[in-house]
């Protein structure tokens, strides 16, 4: 093989190598389209933020269910702060919170030996239907139901509030 064949060879390779180079060097550089950053500017446009519900609140003139609501806010709230409140506790918190002392009724706080109940049952009467809750080892609940056909929101014997 002459010399021209060799350097036409070696020039050829050169080139076929300075190609490959610059393909692979281009390929680095095109981002993906998956990987493309949207644009800030474009989306710009600001987001509507949510806002927190409004605290419910005492309806005077509504019944058991249109105070459902208001009745747990009141409770959690004793509860965020006293976990375990006693029946006292429970009753003072609905007064407070514009609930009449006269439509409550209450269950013991202890049973008959003297322990601590594992649970304390407590009710509004409202407009004939009544809000009744409940704190205790298993935790708290409220419901809203129909007065009862004694008049009164809860079963068997319940508590004087005399406090």
């Amino acid at each position: 093989m002459g010399w021209n064949q060799t350097g036409r060879a070696r020039a050829r390779w050169s080139t076929a190598t300075t190609a490959g180079l610059v393909v692979l060097l281009l390929a680095g550089c095109t981002p993906e389209a998956q990987n493309v950053a949207p644009d800030p500017v474009a989306s710009a446009t600001p987001s509507p933020t949510a806002t927190d519900a409004p605290d419910p609140v005492l309806d005077p003139a509504g019944d058991a269910t249109a105070n459902l609501a208001y009745f747990d806010f009141v409770n959690r709230a004793l509860l965020s702060t006293t976990p375990t409140p006693s029946g006292q506790q429970s009753v003072e918190n609905l007064v407070a919170a514009g609930f009449a002392k006269a439509d409550m009724e209450l269950s013991a706080d202890a049973t008959l030996d003297g322990a601590a109940a594992d649970a304390i049952q407590f009710s509004v009467r409202i407009n004939g239907s009544c809000l009744v809750g409940q704190t205790g080892n298993s935790g708290y609940n409220a419901i809203a139901t129909p007065l009862l056909g004694t008049g009164k929101c809860l079963i068997g014997k319940t508590r004087a509030i005399d406090f």
